[in-house]
């Protein structure tokens, strides 16, 4: 496997950061994760701009989206699969052993792991941890992912891939890794970016391509809903079939089969919309 570190490819054996990065010391860093088909990576653009959003919130320098780019199209050609996760991180760079950055600059790693396409329904569980809809690194995808990590080794205990959070108000906010969507009276609703979740490409997509809408939800909408499904980079739109005890027969339901096809659809006319 090779990998893109430090302004070239590299043999991800032998490719090393440095110990005092700041992204490993303490998690000053962000990241994106873009799907790529046959070597093309999807929605590339949006993925960009969110990194250098997430930047520019964060106090790092903007990205150069050109090597950005010139990067991840090293990393597709030198490693040819029928279906990636490639995984762009990009951190604070070399610093001290505390929280002020050092001066040499960020770090650029672009790499690509092969996967499977995923299950067409899943189950997902709620957790008890919540948030923070007004914190410092909300709506930021950063690599301070350890609540994330936490939560979803919960899910797994349980039998499902995805826990979900609410806010510190009680509303239904996002997943570890994707957000969430649910049908109310055959109309599909998600929780608006304001609740604290991250502003997901996906989630971005299917809002558009369906006419969902951006709604304020208490966390007990998931006991109410006739169809629940999520919505990630590498699960596109994915039916839930249980949350937590509550089984949901038939997912995908009508509603969420739709919005399936509809993904589907729009997102292999267009690689980059």
């Amino acid at each position: 496997m090779r990998i893109w570190l430090d302004g070239g490819l590299q043999d991800s054996e032998s490719a090393r950061v440095s110990v005092f990065d700041h992204g490993l010391t303490v998690g000053d860093g962000i990241f994106e994760t873009v799907k790529a088909v046959d070597g093309r990576p999807f929605a590339l653009t949006r993925h960009l701009d969110r990194l250098t959003r997430s930047a520019l919130g964060l106090g790092l320098p903007e990205p150069d989206h050109d090597e950005v780019r010139h990067a991840c199209a090293a990393v597709l050609e030198a490693n040819p699969m029928p279906l990636g996760r490639m995984r762009i991180t990009y951190t604070g760079g070399h610093g001290p052993l505390g929280s002020d950055r050092g001066d040499q600059g960020p770090t650029l790693v672009v790499a690509l792991g092969e996967t499977t396409r995923r299950p067409d329904s899943t189950a997902v569980i709620t957790v008890p941890w919540t948030r923070n809809e007004r914190g410092a690194l909300t709506g930021l995808k950063t690599t301070s992912y350890a609540e994330n990590v936490i939560a979803l080794a919960r899910a797994h205990e349980r039998g499902a891939s995805e826990a979900l959070f609410a806010n510190t108000v009680g509303q239904l906010c996002e997943g570890t890794g994707s957000n969430v969507f649910v049908v109310l009276d055959g109309e599909i609703h998600t929780p608006p970016v304001a609740s604290g979740c991250l502003a997901g490409i996906t989630r971005a997509l299917t809002v558009e391509w369906t006419g969902a809408r951006e709604t304020d939800l208490p966390l007990d909408a998931l006991e109410r809903a006739e169809e629940v499904f999520l919505t990630s980079t590498l699960r596109d739109v994915q039916a839930v079939h249980r949350v937590d005890d509550r089984e949901l027969p038939g997912a995908p339901g009508p509603v969420t089969a739709k919005a399936m096809r509809v993904f589907e659809e729009r997102s292999g006319d267009d690689l980059d919309p």
